[in-house]
């Protein structure tokens, strides 16, 4: 009889999980199709901010209108909010008051030296100092994008803060592109700052002008390169054009060096593994015809898409130019800076398995896309190498314009279509409480 009741008890306590399973798959349903009106409602006010902040962009590191921009906005919905974070950065946390895990966001402040010629409503007359030089500016990447989005998930969260389990770091960041000459900036000197101290986990999303808007694209491992600096100095002996064996010709070696340089790439790394990427991009020597001068810079970038491949190639670049050099009875010294180089942004492959859900509860099945690594680089990675995170691309193509016609990023024609924002605002949401919850 006692094992009759057991079982009674067993199966009432079965049926009641069954139910409680049942009411909270549906009240995860309920949760989208708000969601989904939410976002829906708050698309004009993420539109008017990304306005704003297109009108009026500032470059790197002197973000001063747009911190203040942005923190009066969050300091409105009630979150704790610091500036002046390696800089002009500003950092917010929205406390849910219940124990759970610190879920960072981030977006990038900074615009570009360059003049916009798309000619909208809100185009950009801003004018601002690079350098040394008066330069006009332009948001020409999406980062005021990725800044509204972010302001929009903001007054989301919060509004959900019943939901959430934890806290939520908002990072608005200063210098993605790069600090100016003899400054720092960026999410490296954000790290050095103790931003991400007690975080678990972060997420960054990225608008791109030529996928089309409702589409997101993930990749496990390695989405975006490293990216190192590389400057090769090569000393020779100056001498009279008519007279070349009396020089030691410095232009002659570096036109050696930069072939020699190629065959890294394509003779000593496993191409079917990662691409990678060694561009020489500037050469500067010599100011007349007649003269073999005594010195000639090459700068230029190298590209991988993990650590092995970056070491390989910095030890690489060091032999062959020493080696050539000395071939040519020049002498060479190679510098690869260290004040303009990111680490690869690596998506941890266990958090985007564990993510991909909330990617398609965001976009639907067939507009999650699964993408090949790209050369291009993001400081984001610094914040990657301190917490597992994931960093996405979101589409911001007009579905009527052809991917050849649609335009470049860091182009003064860079256009994006703003619906593409709503999809940005959702994962930011839908990622942070289901990462969370889970």
């Amino acid at each position: 009889m006692k094992n009759y009741y057991l079982l009674i008890y067993l199966l009432l306590v079965l049926k009641s999980n069954i139910c409680d399973a049942t009411q909270e798959q549906q009240a995860q349903m309920v949760d989208q199709e708000q969601l989904e009106q939410q976002v829906k409602e708050l698309m004009p006010k993420v539109i008017e901010w990304r306005r704003h902040l297109h009108k009026n962009p500032e470059l790197s590191n002197r973000e001063f209108n747009t911190a203040i921009y942005i923190a009066e906005y969050l300091k409105k919905l009630g979150l704790s909010v610091e500036t002046k974070v390696a800089h002009t950065g500003v950092v917010a946390i929205l406390d849910s008051g219940k124990p759970g895990p610190t879920v960072a966001l981030r977006a990038d402040m900074d615009a570009l030296p360059i003049r916009e010629a798309v000619k909208l409503p809100f185009r950009s007359n801003i004018k601002g100092e690079y350098n040394g030089k008066i330069v006009p500016v332009m948001h020409a990447c999406g980062h005021d994008a990725h800044m509204a989005m972010l302001m929009g998930a903001a007054k989301i969260l919060n509004d959900k803060k019943n939901q959430l389990r934890g806290k939520v770091k908002f990072i608005f960041q200063p210098a993605e592109e790069g600090a100016p000459d003899n400054e720092t900036g960026g999410a490296e000197v954000m790290v050095q700052q103790g931003v991400m101290n007690n975080v678990d986990t972060i997420f960054g999303l990225h608008v791109n002008s030529h996928t089309d808007v409702g589409i997101v694209k993930y990749r496990h491992g390695g989405i975006l390169a490293s990216v190192d600096p590389l400057k090769i100095v090569i000393t020779g002996k100056q001498a009279h054009g008519a007279y070349p064996w009396l020089s030691v010709d410095p232009i002659t070696t570096a036109a050696q060096v930069i072939m020699g340089l190629q065959t890294i790439v394509s003779r000593e790394l496993v191409l079917l593994d990662d691409a990678a990427v060694v561009t020489v991009g500037s050469i500067h020597g010599g100011n007349r015809s007649n003269i073999i001068p005594e010195e000639v810079v090459l700068e230029g970038t190298i590209r991988t898409l993990n650590e092995k491949a970056r070491k390989h190639i910095h030890e690489a670049i060091t032999r062959k130019v020493s080696t050539i050099a000395s071939s040519m009875r020049a002498e060479a010294e190679v510098y690869i800076a260290k004040d303009y180089s990111y680490p690869v942004t690596y998506n941890q492959p266990e958090l985007m398995d564990q993510m991909l859900p909330s990617l398609v509860k965001s976009a639907g099945k067939k507009n999650v896309v699964l993408v090949n690594a790209n050369t291009a680089a993001e400081d984001f990675s610094y914040f990657q190498k301190e917490v597992p995170g994931l960093y996405l691309l979101i589409g911001g193509k007009p579905l009527l314009v052809k991917e050849e016609e649609s335009s470049d990023h860091h182009s003064p024609h860079f256009f994006i279509d703003e619906s593409g924002m709503s999809l940005g605002v959702k994962l930011f949401v839908n990622m942070t409480i289901d990462y969370m919850n889970k």
